[in-house]
Parts: C-alpha cells; sequence; structure tokens
C-alpha cells in the first residue's frame, strides 16, 4: 500500500486557499495520502458562516476526490463519502488504520495516524524522540500562523520499530511517499535557525494574511532594533522594509553611525528624523519645567511613536515594535512609544536569545555591525544612561525570567538558585508590568508559557 504525507500550508479560515493547495498537492498513485488537520483552537469556530465554509470545503473535496481515500487531519474521504475519523478506526486494503488527535499507547493497529496541529516553540524539536512507536505511525502538522502560534509542520513517520522512516523539514511544503522499511536520519538544525525561520515566516504571513506590503520600525542604534530589521529583509525583501532614524540629543553619534551601516548592509531604506524641535517645543510650551524626569523620558519614546504611526498610517505600512521578552517582562517599555506597532516577532525572545541569535546571523559575514552587539545596551533617554541602570544584569534576569516563566519554578527554588533581592526585584517588575503587556501588540510565540499567549498574570495582587 502506497502512503504519501503532505505537509502544506493552509491559512486559517481561508477554504478557497485551502482547498487549492490541497488538490495542487495531490498524488494521484498514492492509495492514502495525508493532509494535515486545518483546525486550531481560535474563537471562530463558533461562528455559523466558519461552519458552513468549512462544510462547504469538505463536500467540494469529496467530489474532487471521488476514487480516492484521503485523510484531512481526522475527516477521511473515501470513494466521494466523508466520515468524521476522531480516535476511531477504518480499513484500507486490509490493514487497520487509528486516526486520534492524541497519542495512546495501548492501541491495536497496523499504522496509527495522529493529526493534531502543533505550535512551535523551542523545545518542539524533541516531539518526535517522544513518542515510542509500537506499530507503523504517522505524524501530520500543519504550516499555518494562527494568532502568535506558528504551525511549523516537521511532520515525521515511524515504524514499528521505532526508526524514524519520514522526517519533513520546519516550514517547508513537501509530499512524500513513506517506506517503513528504510530508516531516515533526523533533520537537525540549530535553535537559532529554527527561530530565525519562524519569526521571518510569521511577519510574512502576518503581512500576506492582513494585506500589508511593506512594514515601518524605528533604528534606534541597538540591538533589538537591528535584529528586527534583519528578520524584515528576510520577510518581506529589502524594498518593502523602510526604516527610520529618531534620534534625541541624547542619542550618540555611534546610534546613527551604527544604524546607517546595518542600512547598507541589508540594502534597506531610511530617513533621519531628530525629535528635539518637537521635544523642545513640547518642554517650552506645556511642560514649562525641566525636571529631568521619567515623564521627559516618556514624552521622547512616545513621539518616536508618534512619528513612526504616522508614517505607517500614511505609506500604510506594518509597524513593528521591537521590545524582547526580558522587556516585555520588566516593563521596560513606554506604552504608546516604543510599544506601538501592529506585530513584534521577538516579543517571546529574551535579551540573552536576542544576542545568540545576533551572533547566528553574523556567522558567516558581518550583517549586524558588530558595535552593536558588542555595546552596552541603553534606551539614550538621559545622559549616560545604560539598561543596568533599571534592571539587573540580562545574564541573571533572563535565567529568573525563564526559571520563574517557563519552568515555573518555585520561589523558594530561586532564591536558592539566584540573589534573594533579585528575584524580589524581577517578580515585582513581572507582575507591575502585566497592565502594560495587556496593550501590547500582538506577538510570536517561542516559548509554551509566553507572555504573548497563555501568560497572563493579575494586574491587582498583594503578594508581590
Amino acid at each position: 500500500m502506497k502512503i504519501s504525507l503532505a505537509q502544506i500550508k493552509y491559512k486559517y479560515a481561508n477554504f478557497n486557499f485551502n482547498y487549492e493547495n490541497i488538490i495542487k498537492n495531490n498524488d494521484e498513485s498514492a492509495d492514502l495520502i495525508i493532509y494535515p488537520e486545518i483546525e486550531t483552537n481560535s474563537a471562530i469556530d463558533f461562528d455559523s458562516n466558519y461552519q458552513k465554509a468549512k462544510a462547504s470545503f469538505y463536500k467540494k473535496l469529496s467530489e474532487y476526490f471521488i476514487d480516492k481515500t484521503v485523510l484531512v487531519g481526522s475527516i477521511l474521504i473515501k470513494k466521494g463519502k466523508i466520515y468524521n475519523l476522531k480516535n476511531a478506526y477504518f480499513d484500507l486494503n486490509g490493514k487497520k488504520i487509528y486516526v486520534s488527535d492524541e497519542y495512546k499507547d495501548n492501541i491495536d493497529c497496523d499504522l496509527y495516524i495522529l493529526s493534531k496541529n502543533r505550535y512551535y516553540t523551542i523545545n518542539s524539536k524533541d516531539f518526535a524522540e517522544n513518542i515510542e512507536a509500537k506499530h507503523d505511525f504517522i505524524y501530520m502538522n500543519s504550516i499555518m500562523l494562527d494568532g502568535e502560534n506558528v504551525y511549523y509542520g516537521q511532520s515525521f513517520a515511524k515504524n514499528s520499530k521505532n526508526e524514524l522512516v519520514a522526517n519533513l523539514p520546519i516550514l517547508e511544503e513537501k509530499v512524500e511517499t513513506i517506506n517503513f522499511a528504510k530508516k531516515q536520519t533526523p533533520i537537525k538544525i540549530k535553535t537559532e535557525e529554527e527561530i530565525f525561520k519562524i519569526t521571518t515566516f510569521a511577519m510574512k504571513e502576518y503581512c500576506e494574511n492582513t494585506g500589508f506590503k511593506k512594514v515601518i520600525l524605528g533604528l534606534s542604534g541597538g540591538i533589538d532594533s537591528a535584529l528586527v530589521a534583519v528578520l524584515a529583509k528576510e520577510a518581506m525583501g529589502a524594498e518593502n522594509v523602510y526604516t527610520i532614524m529618531l534620534p534625541s540629543k541624547y542619542s550618540s553619534e555611534g546610534s546613527i553611525k551604527d544604524s546607517l551601516k546595518l542600512v547598507k548592509n541589508l540594502g534597506i531604506n531610511t530617513e533621519e528624523i531628530s525629535i528635539s524641535p518637537m521635544f523642545d517645543c513640547f518642554m517650552e510650551n506645556i511642560a514649562k519645567e525641566d525636571k529631568q524626569d521619567l515623564a521627559q523620558e516618556n514624552l521622547q519614546s512616545r513621539l518616536r511613536g508618534l512619528i513612526l504611526m504616522f508614517f505607517s498610517n500614511r505609506e500604510n505600512c506594518l509597524l513593528l515594535s521591537t521590545g524582547n521578552k526580558s522587556e516585555v517582562a520588566c516593563g521596560y517599555g513606554t506604552l504608546y512609544g516604543d510599544m506601538c506597532g501592529g506585530l513584534n516577532v521577538i516579543a517571546d525572545l529574551t535579551k540573552t536569545n536576542v544576542y545568540k541569535l545576533a551572533n547566528w546571523i553574523n556567522k558567516n559575514k558581518e550583517i549586524i555591525p558588530q558595535e552593536i552587539i558588542e555595546k552596552a545596551p541603553s534606551a539614550e533617554l538621559r545622559p549616560n544612561q545604560k539598561d543596568s541602570d533599571s534592571l539587573p544584569e540580562y545574564d541573571i534576569l533572563d535565567k529568573i525570567i525563564e526559571d520563574y516563566i517557563e519552568n515555573q519554578l518555585p520561589y523558594d527554588e530561586l532564591i536558592s538558585k539566584y540573589e534573594k533581592s533579585t528575584v524580589d526585584k524581577t517578580i515585582k517588575l513581572i507582575y507591575r508590568a502585566q497592565f502594560k503587556r495587556n496593550q501590547a501588540c500582538q506577538g510570536i510565540r517561542l516559548t509554551e508559557n509566553a507572555f504573548c499567549s497563555n501568560i497572563k498574570l493579575p494586574v491587582i495582587q498583594a503578594i508581590y
């Protein structure tokens, strides 16, 4: 029996696209062709028009595959008829096949098909290794952006000896026939390459599905905006990336010079607009007193956001926010300022991981100027400002964030690993920043417990 896997891209609730992509990736010679499920956990499932469109989609498929046996998730199309086989068996050419959306190790069958879309997390690659196949086994995963979640493909098959016999690439459409007797070597790529593929795919898909042809971002001369610019160029093409340098009187000369070097390396567009005239006018006519305080620092950030949002509207560009997970966790960002934007692809990437990804990008040649990577992080909102003036050092801060949010370690265990005062400060910042996260733009999930998805802390609480 010839079985083919069709790992393909879907667009959520775009049934015309999904239908065309399924029939385009058909294997006419297969006895059974398996496609990923089209379902996710999105709230649109309650909508009656969505339900009607979905029913029409399956009916249209059944008419096209009138003489074929096709599985789309747990929906079986066999000789023009439609069956829902979630946690159920069907027979084909004398083979007993079980279809499920979860793995059970006590099922009696010749072939087990697990079809449940899994979103990417940094630990997703361990999924195949965690399956101990006792019979021929197939796992199918779609390629799709759904909100903050990226469904990343990497479908695979194992034989009854638990040997890998098919291993489809991450985020690549591919139709492959399975030979259960032929062992394959697992496809291994570095985590940084995975993240690069995931974030650029997400940006491209977000723009494609919302109608944006171009993106815009502010270039500060820092590592975060530099990284987002690289991702934007990869996702959208250099001609569709518009950047603005927005210096103030506190900006260092190196910030402009380093940004210009980055722009040249990437071949993207930029212009320089000083916020100083607007800032001085505000201080003279509205503030009327120079206090060198937080309000003045935030004013600078909000003026930058104002300019970026103006050009986002005028040029119909998607504004990319550039705050990393460490800043998102601790509220180290200005509402309606540098937090402005429609999408933030590094929102779930700590500062430590930002540097790792930047260094991976530079592995063959310098793309992000080394000066940007090596400089001390600073918002440059006051003389000689550094992030470490307000936050613990990133190498410690990020470990605490990961242990508390991702690993969910108990408080007593945290203070046994790190200095108590640093733990207390970090956790207090995390809780007090929730009101900002509630107003942040959409991020892209890269970890299981991400602020942009399932971690919603109470704004009002009396513990921290």
